[in-house]
């Protein structure tokens, strides 16, 4: 129940903490010489594979790239939803 009140209350995310965060995707992209472009197909190919086996919920994805002076990391969190049911091909 307490819980539940000091969630209601919960302070969010304020605009100079996002403001923050975007400031360092972004150096961290110019740090890492890797285009929006090929993270995006990065991004799409991963989901096409997992895809396959896996139901997935596309709306809560969130993929970032989280680095450290000398490292970059592709942050990656796909909800799942439940497995797929793989179909017996016939042979014939």
């Amino acid at each position: 129940m307490i819980e539940s009140i000091k969630r209601l209350f919960a302070h969010e995310t304020s605009s100079k903490e996002i403001a923050k965060e975007r400031l360092k995707l972004v150096l961290i992209h110019d740090r890492s010489s890797i285009s929006p472009e090929i993270i995006e197909q990065i991004k799409e190919e991963m989901i096409q594979v997992i895809s396959k086996h896996l139901e997935i919920d596309r709306g809560g994805m969130d993929f970032s790239l989280e680095g450290e002076e000398d490292s970059i990391a592709l942050m990656v969190s796909i909800p799942i939803k439940g497995m797929k049911r793989n179909k017996k091909k016939s042979r014939d």
